[in-house]
C-alpha cells in the first residue's frame, strides 16, 4: 500500500558551496530577504541586509549594487523634498529625514560600510519581487520608492527577460572584478504583488524566473545558484493557514519553515550546532521573569552571561557585546536592590 503524502515537496538539489560562522552573507532585495537576513544577524552569523532598504525590483537591486561597487557619496542634489521630508529616489522610506543633513549622513555612512563589505562577502543573496517598474517621467529613472509622489509623475512597466539579463551579466562581471570569490544566490519572494491582479502578479514572476535561469546559465553555476523559496510557499505551504491576515504575506510559520530549509541547504552542519547555542543567549535576554529580584533568576542571568563570553571565545567571529551588557546591567540592578534590603 502506498503512502499516503499531504503536500509536495519542493526538491532542492545540493548546494556545492555553503556558508557559515566564518563567512560574510550581503542580502539585497525584498522581504524575504529581511526575513532571512534578519534571522541570520539575530543568531549572529556576518550579515549586511539591505543597505538601501527594501527593494523590490532587478533594477532598483542593481542600482543599490552599483552604488555599492562605486562607493558613491551622496550630496544634497541627490535628494529631493517632498510631504515635508528629505528622500532619495534609491532609498526606502526610513531613510527619509526632515533635514538633508540628517538623511545625508545615514546614507553615506550605510554606503560606505557597506561597500567595503559586499567586497569581502562570501555570498550574495539577491531577492526580486516584482518585475513591474516605475521610471520618474522627470529625469528617467527607475525608482525604488516613490514616496508618496503622485501616480501620473511615473510611468510603470514591466521589465523583460532580456533587460534583466543584459543588466545582471555585466553587474555580476563588474562585482566579481571587486570580489573574485563571492558566491551569488537569487531568489524570488513568494509574497504576491495583488495590487497588479492575480494575472499580471503571475507574469511578473515568471519574468523573474525566466530571467534569474538565463542569468545563471551564462555566468556560471560555479558562481550563482537559485534558492526556491517561492516554490516552498506555493507548494509544501499550500494553505492560507501560512498567510498573515492580508492573504498575501507569508506567516511567522511559514518563514520558520523556509528558514529551516535555507539551514539545512545552504548553512553548513558544524555552524547548525553553534547556532543552537547562539539562540539559547538569544532567547535568554527576552525572558521575563515573574519576579527579576529572585536568586534564581540571578544564578539564570550570570550562567547566561558565562555561556555568552564562553562562546564567545570558542568563536572569536561571534559578537555578544550587547548581550554581555545587558546581562550585566540585568546583573547589578539585582545586587543593588539586595544590597538595601
Amino acid at each position: 500500500m502506498s503512502e499516503v503524502k499531504f503536500q509536495t515537496i519542493v526538491d532542492i538539489p545540493e548546494f556545492q558551496w555553503k556558508t557559515g560562522y566564518g563567512k560574510k552573507n550581503m542580502f539585497i532585495g525584498s522581504c524575504f530577504t529581511e526575513n532571512v537576513g534578519t534571522r541570520m544577524l539575530s543568531l549572529k552569523y556576518i550579515t549586511d541586509v539591505n543597505p538601501f532598504g527594501i527593494l523590490y525590483n532587478p533594477v532598483s537591486v542593481a542600482n543599490g549594487l552599483r552604488i555599492l561597487i562605486e562607493n558613491k557619496s551622496f550630496e544634497k542634489e541627490n535628494l529631493f523634498e517632498y510631504g515635508g521630508l528629505w528622500h532619495s529616489f534609491f532609498h526606502h522610506g526610513k531613510f527619509s529625514a526632515i533635514t538633508p543633513d540628517k538623511i545625508l549622513s545615514n546614507i553615506n555612512q550605510q554606503i560606505n560600510q557597506s561597500s567595503a563589505f559586499l567586497r569581502e562577502t562570501d555570498f550574495l543573496f539577491l531577492t526580486f519581487g516584482t518585475g513591474w517598474v516605475y521610471e520618474y517621467k522627470e529625469t528617467g529613472q527607475v525608482v525604488s520608492n516613490c514616496h508618496k509622489i503622485p501616480a501620473k509623475e511615473f510611468k510603470r512597466f514591466r521589465l523583460s527577460v532580456e533587460a534583466i539579463v543584459t543588466e545582471y551579466c555585466k553587474l555580476l562581471f563588474d562585482i566579481k572584478k571587486i570580489n573574485p570569490g563571492v558566491k551569488v544566490v537569487f531568489t524570488v519572494s513568494p509574497i504576491r504583488h495583488w495590487k497588479d491582479g492575480a494575472i499580471e502578479n503571475q507574469r511578473s514572476k515568471a519574468t523573474l524566473f525566466l530571467a534569474i535561469d538565463e542569468i545563471i546559465q551564462k555566468v556560471g553555476a560555479e558562481t550563482c545558484a537559485y534558492f526556491p523559496a517561492y516554490e516552498i510557499v506555493m507548494d509544501e505551504l499550500r494553505d492560507y493557514r501560512f498567510y498573515a491576515e492580508d492573504m498575501l504575506h507569508i506567516s511567522d510559520v511559514a518563514i520558520k519553515h523556509i528558514w529551516e530549509i535555507f539551514e539545512g541547504k545552504l548553512i553548513e552542519k558544524p555552524s547548525h550546532k553553534i547556532s543552537e547555542q547562539v539562540q539559547k543567549i538569544v532567547k535568554a535576554i527576552k525572558h521575563k521573569p515573574f519576579n527579576p529580584t529572585t536568586k534564581e533568576h540571578l544564578t539564570f542571568l550570570v550562567r547566561s552571561l558565562k555561556q555568552a563570553e564562553e562562546l564567545e571565545q570558542k568563536y572569536p567571529n561571534l559578537n555578544f557585546e550587547l548581550e554581555k551588557k545587558i546581562f550585566n546591567n540585568k546583573i547589578n540592578e539585582i545586587n543593588n536592590k539586595s544590597e538595601h534590603f
